[in-house]
């Protein structure tokens, strides 16, 4: 307890000190933002007057206004340690921007539906080329191989993409045309060679391990019940999201977030059990702590379906059931699973998806103007980065598809490079946490089985 006081008095004291530091030396932040203003203008300047005289003297501006921005970079450089150094003390935590480390352990195929999504193929490309540094995966790339090299090409990743090929970890697959996002789920029967039908078909023959898909939510359950089915005993697979929690190291598991808007008992029941098993895998906790989400604590509380489903629970032995679990109680880190319907879930997941960028609007425009304002911001931006970071839905780009014979992935439709990444480090995880092996053993469980 002593030492917990000696830190926060000399924290204190550090802060006090940064504080008088800056007023006494206030005048470097103005010869900072002065010498970089004025670089800039007198580059302007001399590519302004100089660039009249023709094309020879053209070169000369160039090389005036690169040796004047080289001037004021070179002042800015020398300058601004002076300025923000003595933050860097009171810095504890870790750089948000450092990329993951990339595990050890043999490499792992996922197919991926390079079709699917909002701004496919550009972006999902991007996403898995980056994914290959950083995980120990391989990349089977499912789509339109003109429009794949087109998109390669104009986001200037082709050379990267015929580099990855001759490593022998990037793979193009052709398929035919994608099923867009208002299509029907059905369409996946009329339309056989489309890009998440080839994708889930190569899980399906053993070719990959785990298939990823940012397409047609409903597209790719109906590939996957049509092309490897269903577990034994669960009559309708359900989507598990991660949502963050107080905790940083510990995200709650939502389920169903899509999959199933009008539900039974029995699936809720199911939901549960499918979401023990992966918060046991891949969270790696001993005993998750279930809820159901409901709209209050008590027993009697909720529609037909909540308090049948609370029941059904309440009685299962191989769940850590803890009751009821309040909208308020998501994110509290009090609960490892939370069960509820498809409607509920999905419109939950929404909410959440706009909570970080409308949190850090507001913080960006209560920060002071000017330099107060500036200097304030230094003092912040790591935290902001790291709040940004937790509440962004891109850091979690990826939805597990549970209760199929096989790892699916889905993606939301606007992913871009990060949600991809995201999304593939999930697969990857399941893969690693050998999940599938222990969602087929719970098929012996009897209530599956009655």
């Amino acid at each position: 307890m002593a030492k917990e006081n000696y830190r926060k008095i000399n924290k204190s004291r550090a802060i006090r000190r940064l504080v008088i530091w800056y007023k006494r030396n206030a005048a470097v932040t103005s010869i900072v933002d002065s010498a970089a203003n004025s670089a800039a203008t007198a580059s302007n300047v001399a590519e302004n007057v100089v660039s009249s005289a023709g094309s020879v003297v053209s070169t000369a501006s160039s090389v005036a206004g690169n040796v004047v921005s080289s001037a004021g970079s070179l002042a800015k450089n020398t300058l601004q340690p002076l300025v923000f150094d003595p933050l860097k003390r009171l810095q504890t935590s870790e750089n948000s921007n450092i990329k993951d480390p990339i595990t050890t352990g043999q490499r792992v195929w996922i197919a991926v539906d390079g079709m699917g999504g909002d701004h496919a193929p550009g972006p999902i490309l991007e996403g898995c080329l980056d994914a290959i540094q950083r995980f120990p995966i391989n990349i089977k790339f499912v789509g339109q191989i003109e429009k794949i090299n087109e998109a390669s090409k104009k986001i200037g990743l082709y050379e990267l993409m015929e580099k990855e090929i001759q490593n022998s970890r990037f793979e193009l697959i052709a398929s035919g045309a994608p099923i867009s996002m208002n299509e029907e789920a059905t369409a996946v029967r009329k339309k056989k060679e489309a890009s998440i039908n080839v994708a889930m078909n190569l899980v399906k023959n053993n070719e990959a391990q785990a298939v990823y898909s940012a397409g047609n939510s409903g597209a790719l359950m109906a590939s996957a019940i049509f092309r490897i089915g269903r577990l034994k005993g669960i009559d309708r697979p359900a989507i598990g999201a991660l949502f963050p929690t107080r905790d940083q190291s510990r995200p709650v598991l939502v389920l169903d977030v899509g999959a199933n808007t009008d539900c039974k008992p029995n699936y809720l029941l199911q939901f549960a059990l499918l979401g023990n098993i992966y918060a046991k895998d891949v969270l790696q906790i001993d005993s998750p702590k279930i809820g159901l989400l409901n709209i209050g604590e008590e027993d009697c509380k909720g529609n037909e379906l909540s308090l049948q489903t609370f029941k059904l629970l309440s009685k299962e032995k191989d769940l850590n059931f803890l009751g009821n679990c309040e909208g308020r109680d998501v994110l509290s880190g009090e609960f490892d699973v939370v069960v509820c319907d498809g409607f509920t879930g999905n419109v939950l997941l929404k909410f959440l998806e706009s909570v970080g960028g409308v949190l850090l609007d507001i913080l960006k425009s209560e920060l002071p103007r000017g330099r107060r304002g500036k200097v304030g911001s230094a003092f912040l931006k790591s935290n902001l980065m790291r709040i940004k970071k937790r509440l962004d839905h891109a850091e979690h780009g990826g939805a597990l598809l549970l209760g199929v014979n096989g790892i699916c992935v889905i993606g939301h439709g606007s992913s871009k490079s990060l949600s991809v990444v995201s999304a593939l480090r999930l697969a990857h995880s399941a893969v690693h946490h050998d999940v599938m092996e222990h969602l087929i053993q719970l098929q012996k469980l009897p209530v599956l089985n009655s």
